[in-house]
C-alpha cells in the first residue's frame, strides 16, 4: 500500500528547511537582500530534481521559479510566497531559530512567510518524491519585496507568468482560506508654515495647528462616509493617522509639520484614484478657507510600486470553483471544514487578481498575529499541516480537466 504523498517529506525536514530559511536575513534595508534566501530554495529543489530557475530583479534582488510539469489536460496552480521579511525591531535572537518546550519554531519570519514558504517547498518536493504525475502544471514562485513595493509579484505579472489559479500562502491559521482584501496606500501630508520667535506668535503660521484641521476634517468629513462602504469579508473601509511630526522647539513656531496616514479601501466599491481624489478634496476645501493653508501631498516612498501599480484588494466569490477546490483540499488534508473568510493585512494576492485577473485565495500555515512582533513563531503542527493542505489542494484542483 502506497503511504500518502505528504509523508514522503519528513517533520525533520521541513523543521530543518524553515530554521535554515529563517536563519537567512532578508529583511527591508539588505543588499541583495532576497538573494541567500533564493540560492537556497534552489539548491533544495535541485537536490530533488525539480526544475527550478533564480529569476534576476534589479540591485541584486531575485524572484525563484520552480514548477512540476503536468501530465496534460489539467488546471494549473501557482504557490506564491514572499521571502523578504521586516527587520529584527527588538527582536531577540531574531535569526537564531529556537524551539520553545510547546513545539514552537521562533525566529524573524517563522510566520510571515518563511514556514509557509518551507511546506510550500516541501508539498513540490513531496509530490516530486512519490512520483504522482498531476494533470495539471504546479508553480512555486518565491517572490521579493512583499513587506514593500512588490517588486517581485510585479515582476512575475509583467513577465506573463500564469496560473488558472494562485494561493498566496500568508498565515491563516491553517483553517481559514481568505477570499477577500482590502486595497492600500499609504500618503504623507506635509504642511508648511511660516517660522517666527513664539513671542510673535501672530506673525507667524503654526503648521502644527494646519495639520489638526486637517486631521479633524477627515474625522468629520470622511470617517463617518467610510463606515458605510463595506463588503461582508472585505470589511469597511478605513483611514489611520499612524504618525504626525513637527515642531523644533517650544519657543518657536513650527513651519513645518507632517502627517501620514494608512488608507484601506473596498473593492467595488472604492478605487485607488477615488481614494486621492476625496484627501486631496478636503486638503482643498481647507487652503479655500484659509489662503494660508499650503500643504502638499505624496504617496511614501516606502509604499510606492513599480509604475502602473497600487496596491490593490481583491474579492473572489465564496462559491468560485476554485474557492469550493481549496475548501475540500483543506478538509482531506485536515479533516475539518475550512473557514472562508477576508484578509485583514495586505497580501501580493491583490496584484495577482487585478493585474494577472487570476482567481486568487490566501491560505497559509501559521498565525498573523504574531507575524511582525518580538513574539514571531510557528507551530510545528502547523508546518506539517501546511504541507498536507498544499499537497491536497494541488491534487484537488490540477486533477480537474480544464473544462470543469
Amino acid at each position: 500500500m502506497k503511504r500518502p504523498i505528504h509523508e514522503c517529506v519528513s517533520r525533520e525536514e521541513l523543521l530543518r528547511w524553515t530554521g535554515d530559511l529563517v536563519a537567512i536575513p532578508s529583511y527591508s534595508g539588505l543588499p541583495e537582500q532576497e538573494a541567500a534566501v533564493g540560492a537556497y530554495l534552489k539548491g533544495v529543489f535541485d537536490s530533488e530534481g525539480v526544475d527550478c530557475r533564480i529569476v534576476p530583479l534589479r540591485d541584486g534582488r531575485c524572484n525563484v521559479a520552480a514548477a512540476l510539469s503536468g501530465t496534460g489536460g489539467g488546471k494549473s496552480l501557482m504557490l506564491n510566497g514572499h521571502m523578504d521579511t521586516v527587520p529584527a525591531y527588538g527582536m531577540e535572537r531574531a535569526f537564531e531559530p529556537w524551539i520553545d518546550d510547546a513545539g514552537r519554531l521562533h525566529g524573524r519570519g517563522a510566520a510571515d512567510m518563511k514556514g509557509p514558504l518551507a511546506a510550500m517547498l516541501g508539498a513540490l518536493v513531496a509530490i516530486k518524491r512519490s512520483g504522482v504525475r498531476l494533470r495539471g502544471d504546479l508553480l512555486f514562485c518565491a517572490v521579493a519585496d512583499e513587506e514593500e513595493g512588490s517588486l517581485g509579484t510585479v515582476a512575475l505579472v509583467e513577465g506573463g507568468v500564469r496560473a488558472d489559479a494562485a494561493v498566496v500562502g500568508e498565515p491563516t491559521g491553517g483553517r481559514s482560506v481568505a477570499v477577500a482584501q482590502k486595497g492600500l496606500e499609504w500618503f504623507q501630508f506635509d504642511f508648511i508654515g511660516r517660522t517666527v520667535h513664539g513671542g510673535s506668535y501672530r506673525a507667524g503660521v503654526n503648521a502644527i495647528n494646519q495639520a489638526v484641521k486637517f486631521i479633524n476634517a477627515l474625522h468629520s468629513r470622511l470617517a463617518p462616509e467610510l463606515e458605510t462602504r463595506a463588503l461582508p469579508l472585505a470589511g469597511e473601509s478605513t483611514l489611520n493617522i499612524g504618525v504626525i511630526r513637527g515642531g523644533t522647539q517650544l519657543s518657536t513656531v513650527p513651519g513645518e509639520c507632517f502627517v501620514q496616514l494608512d488608507r484601506r479601501f473596498v473593492p467595488g466599491l472604492e478605487t485607488w484614484e477615488s481614494c486621492v481624489a476625496e484627501l486631496r478634496e478636503i486638503a482643498e476645501s481647507l487652503a479655500a478657507e484659509d489662503p494660508e493653508f499650503k500643504y502638499e501631498m505624496k504617496v511614501l516612498e516606502s509604499s510606492r510600486m513599480e509604475k502602473g501599480y497600487v496596491h490593490q484588494g481583491f474579492a473572489l466569490n465564496p462559491d468560485d470553483a476554485f474557492v469550493r477546490a481549496v475548501g475540500r483540499g483543506v478538509e482531506r488534508a485536515l479533516g475539518v471544514e475550512a473557514r472562508i473568510s477576508g484578509c485583514p493585512c495586505w497580501t501580493d494576492a491583490g496584484l495577482i487578481a487585478h493585474y494577472a485577473g487570476m482567481p486568487v485565495v490566501v491560505y497559509g500555515p501559521g498565525e498573523m498575529e504574531c507575524a511582525h512582533t518580538n513574539e514571531e513563531h510557528i507551530a510545528l503542527e502547523a508546518l506539517e499541516e501546511g504541507l498536507r493542505a498544499y499537497v491536497a489542494i494541488a491534487r484537488e484542483w490540477c486533477d480537474q480537466a480544464n473544462s470543469e
